[in-house]
């Protein structure tokens, strides 16, 4: 028997996709896997178990194998999306493109969205979901709001206020709509936004802060990183939630999936 959630039963199981940069160990220092304990600690603590994604030569079979094993999938935060994925040359502050990470998640959500297998994206993890749909990226914010208010460097996380839109299923999950506040690190935003994206958060200076897929039964996608705030767990508790119901779906056969989602969202 595995671990039990809240419910009393089999914790669902939520893969995470991870960084892959340079990290030294004692006497090892090379390219590593990893990705902050916030990340994983969010997800246990809200029922779930963390699988670890790290990136990978990627085609749709190893996608569709992956999500095969797992019951949710969140993108995680990280370096800037390479910005010939959607058409544009790149800004002088842009990131170098970490190609690998980029090919791996782009598969992986495309394959969640096609098999409707609940995802949460998280920073990078948002804007990667708008470039799959085809949306663009502003590459540097500063450039436009005329501040860094959204990133102060230096590893310190900035507070901004984001106004939730009624009616919208993050708002469901936050029992809120209006002001909430949220720790930002980020230097680039949504454009143009990616195909069957609903824009359900923004700043006041229109900078947009999250967005969902209204094509699935859970898509949810924030600028923030609400894995440094863990007294909140509304999101993560959300996304374990959609994946109970997804496998208990999953395990149903085709007849009953669509009554099972359903209830697992009512």
């Amino acid at each position: 028997m595995g671990p039990r959630d809240r419910h009393g039963s089999t914790a669902p199981l939520i893969g995470l996709t991870t960084y892959l940069e340079r990290a030294q160990q004692g006497v090892w220092d090379g390219p590593a896997s990893f990705l902050p304990r916030q990340y994983f600690d969010a997800v246990t603590r809200a029922g779930g178990i963390a699988v670890l994604l790290p990136p990978q030569p990627v085609d749709a079979e190893v996608a569709a194998s992956v999500l095969d094993a797992i019951d949710g999938l969140i993108v995680t935060g990280g370096k800037d999306v390479d910005p010939a994925r959607y058409g544009q040359e790149p800004h002088p502050t842009t990131d170098a493109p970490r190609l690998d990470r980029d090919a791996w998640e782009d598969a992986l959500l495309a394959a969640a969205i096609e098999r409707e297998l609940p995802f949460l994206g998280i920073c990078r993890g948002l804007q990667v979901l708008n470039v799959t749909r085809g949306g663009t990226l502003l590459q540097h914010l500063p450039d436009v709001v005329g501040s860094d208010r959204y990133n102060l460097g230096g590893g310190v996380f900035a507070t901004n206020e984001v106004s939730v839109d009624d009616g919208t299923r993050l708002a469901d999950l936050l029992e809120r709509s209006g002001g909430l506040a949220v720790k930002s690190y980020h230097h680039q935003a949504v454009d143009r936004v990616g195909e069957g994206l609903r824009v359900s958060a923004r700043t006041d200076d229109g900078t947009i802060q999250a967005v969902e897929l209204t094509t699935v039964p859970f898509g949810v996608a924030v600028q923030w990183h609400p894995e440094e705030t863990l007294d909140d767990l509304r999101l993560f508790a959300g996304l374990v939630d959609a994946a109970r119901a997804h496998r208990s779906a999953r395990s149903l056969g085709p007849a009953a999936r669509s009554l099972s989602l359903s209830k697992g969202n009512a």
